[in-house]
């Protein structure tokens, strides 16, 4: 440890000024809540390119041996876009589907758009239904804005028309582009409800 140590300071002595302060400073690990902000303005490539890739090994081990889902479906994005590492889609869409079975909202929200939209696996506007559900379920704003559009499109089941207009009647945003999108499927869901449906989906089971 001590010839280490006077190594390593050799190493710093000889180095220039410039070079040391060029170095820069660690970056540090993102926290889940981070990574969460990320998926939700699908911005999380983007910030691992503007990391210049410093935490790949991290974000690998992670997802790998740690089995975080959040660094999971961002190791699975990165994988299938090849951000950083070597492209394996097949790899990729594998660290998205382990997410999305533990229940990362979303995973199941990128593998239902990627079915909806056929993003590299073949296009299948039914098995995204489950994936999309899912997520709205469990608050996704944007899987349930569009399980409301395959629904709307004869996509799913008559059966699921109840729920979906719930998780839009208790949606909240505060971007007015999104809130009249919102209504509007609100309205189309309606034509194809019965009012005590309609009824039913609006009652609070608690107003506190």
């Amino acid at each position: 440890m001590v010839l280490r140590a006077i190594v390593l300071s050799a190493l710093m002595a000889a180095m220039p000024a410039k070079a040391i302060t060029d170095v820069g400073d660690a970056v540090p690990l993102y926290s889940e809540a981070e990574l969460i902000h990320l998926f939700e303005s699908n911005q999380q490539l983007q910030r691992v390119k503007a990391d210049e890739c410093q935490l790949v090994q991290d974000i690998e081990v992670r997802a790998e041996r740690v089995e975080l889902p959040a660094y999971q479906f961002l190791y699975g994005d990165m994988l299938a876009w090849g951000v950083c590492v070597q492209r394996d889609v097949e790899l990729g869409l594998y660290y998205m589907e382990t997410a999305a079975r533990q229940g990362l909202p979303s995973a199941l929200e990128q593998l239902g758009r990627y079915y909806a939209r056929g993003t590299l696996v073949q296009q299948d506007r039914e098995r995204a239904i489950p994936y999309l559900r899912e997520a709205a379920a469990m608050g996704h704003l944007a899987a349930r804005i569009q399980l409301a559009e395959l629904l709307l499109n004869d996509y799913g089941s008559p059966l699921d028309y109840e729920d979906a207009y719930r998780w839009l009647y208790q949606s909240v945003t505060a971007d007015g582009r999104t809130h009249r999108k919102i209504t509007q499927l609100r309205r189309n869901l309606e034509q194809r409800m019965p009012s005590n449906v309609i009824a039913r989906a609006k009652r609070r089971e608690s107003f506190w």
